[in-house]
């Protein structure tokens, strides 16, 4: 009986019905509690990684590492592990695994000694041409410890023939594409790191003299640290002796942001581009009700993804906001699992229909987006079963029809239920009398963006368009591309 509860625990860990998110970053410069506030950085962005953590310091003289899987505060929860990270200067990373096998060695930050130093490198996002890379300097003689694609970047920074480390770093990002944002800890300095788009996000804080990089702000609010700017795209900042310098090594392009992390992946208190995210989806369920004539009784929220956008709905429209499904918190954060009997069990054991709330009711369940729509099926069979007279379904974002290859992993095309079925093939499948998605068009003017106006910045958004900034070099049928195609036998232990 144990087993099968250790079993069904580690099922219930691995279900999601939504993108699963990218990683998470962060670093520290010049303080002496820096592994301190770097788990407590991490903790604040456990949300984009659960799978593994890790922190490697500095403290003048030697580097030091811990990695661990699982979460920051089952892990780096004790005075004697973190006095094990000696020195000033930290990085650490939260790990979900866009690319590579879920096993120690491949949760970061990795490390690596080079003839101008040691150099640690936590990275969110995923390179489109790793396994092209991968193939040309495996042919060159390099060795691969791990089966994670930001090992390609450590083995270009080493085998670069210039002598400076910032010398290195650049020679080897002018040789990776895709959208990646980068933290490197060297024996001088902290280094930031951004694609020429700015898919993948990266911002600058201080808390005193020192300096934070981190994936978002909200890991700036945990450690009282405030915040500076954005790291602009295609910018490396370094920080050395209390002082932050920059270069701008690539042609200058317009900035696209991936349109997830205002839909989703931020946490709603992090600021993008001035605003939370919070206000955005409240802004995205707001141009959501614009597009509908629809009237209700209720607006019901898919805890805890779509509530800010049915808030925003609701209120627009004047239509009472009611929680008529309660999350149980205490499941985990759970992830894509592709045994039924288990996504069905998993979506009973998360959430729950209020019944006196939605019983006779006519609902508008609102939720961020739809990508395989199973567990949606689930939602809506449940508020019936509860008794619900109508349940109409809208989704605050349009519809997913293209998979990523910057960090989020999206299913293949195959998989994805808007690419293959239409609308009413869709509301069919998961039972709701109505579907609606937000327009292309209302999403742009809910994040802030005109799409038909050129001198404003454009965001990444080929899960709806199919526009994509960066071709993918190795895509591998199927609009899939397979990073570990090179290492199908690599070991597990």
């Amino acid at each position: 009986m144990k087993k099968l509860i250790k079993t069904l625990k580690k099922k219930l860990r691995n279900f999601n019905p939504k993108l699963k998110e990218e990683c998470g970053v962060f670093g520290i410069s010049d303080n002496k509690d820096a592994s301190a506030l770097t788990a407590l950085g991490l903790h604040a962005l456990q949300h984009r990684g659960q799978e593994g953590c890790g922190i490697v310091t500095f403290d003048g003289s030697h580097y030091f590492s811990e990695k661990r899987f699982g979460l920051v505060g089952d892990n780096f929860n004790k005075e004697k592990i973190l006095n094990r990270l000696k020195g000033n200067y930290a990085i650490g990373h939260n790990r979900y695994s866009t690319t590579g096998e879920n096993t120690l060695r491949n949760i970061q930050p990795f490390f690596a000694d080079t003839n101008a130093g040691g150099i640690g490198v936590a990275h969110n996002g995923n390179l489109t041409n790793s396994i092209s890379l991968r193939k040309k300097l495996v042919d060159e003689g390099a060795i691969f410890y791990t089966t994670s694609d930001t090992e390609t970047i450590v083995q270009l920074i080493a085998r670069s023939k210039r002598k400076k480390t910032i010398d290195k770093i650049v020679d080897a990002i002018f040789q990776i594409q895709g959208g990646y944002a980068l933290v490197m800890l060297t024996q001088s300095s902290l280094i930031g790191v951004r694609d020429p788009y700015g898919i993948r996000p990266l911002i600058i804080g201080k808390l005193n003299n020192s300096y934070v990089l981190s994936s978002e702000t909200c890991a700036l609010d945990i450690i009282g640290a405030k915040f500076v700017r954005e790291v602009d795209n295609g910018e490396i900042v370094f920080i050395e002796d209390n002082k932050i310098q920059s270069i701008k090594p690539f042609p200058p392009r317009k900035i696209r942001p991936c349109v997830f992390e205002y839909i989703y992946f931020s946490r709603p208190d992090s600021i993008l581009n001035g605003k939370s995210a919070y206000e955005y989806r409240k802004n995205l369920g707001k141009e959501l009700a614009k597009e509908s004539n629809l009237k209700a009784d209720i607006v019901v929220p898919v805890p805890d993804s779509g509530n800010a956008a049915a808030l925003g709905f609701a209120q627009y429209l004047d239509i009472n906001f009611e929680l008529g499904l309660t999350r149980n918190h205490y499941v985990g954060r759970t992830f894509i699992e592709p045994i039924q009997k288990i996504r069905s069990l998993g979506v009973k054991l998360k959430l729950n229909a209020n019944q006196s709330t939605i019983k006779n009711k006519k609902i508008i369940l609102v939720d961020d987006s739809l990508v395989r729509g199973t567990t949606s099926h689930k939602i809506i069979k449940m508020l019936y079963d509860a008794g619900a007279k109508e349940v109409h379904m809208k989704i605050a974002c349009p519809e997913i029809k293209f998979p990523d290859f910057y960090g989020v992993d999206t299913p293949t095309k195959k998989e994805l239920l808007a690419a293959n079925k239409t609308n009413d093939e869709i509301r069919k499948y998961i039972g709701a009398k109505t579907l609606t998605f937000l327009s292309i068009d209302g999403l742009y003017r809910a994040i802030g963006f005109d799409k038909r106006n050129d001198s404003y910045p454009q965001l990444t958004d080929h899960y709806f368009t199919g526009d994509y900034p960066v071709k993918p070099v190795d895509e591998l049928g199927d609009n899939k591309i397979t990073q570990l195609s090179l290492l199908s036998s690599a070991s597990n232990n």
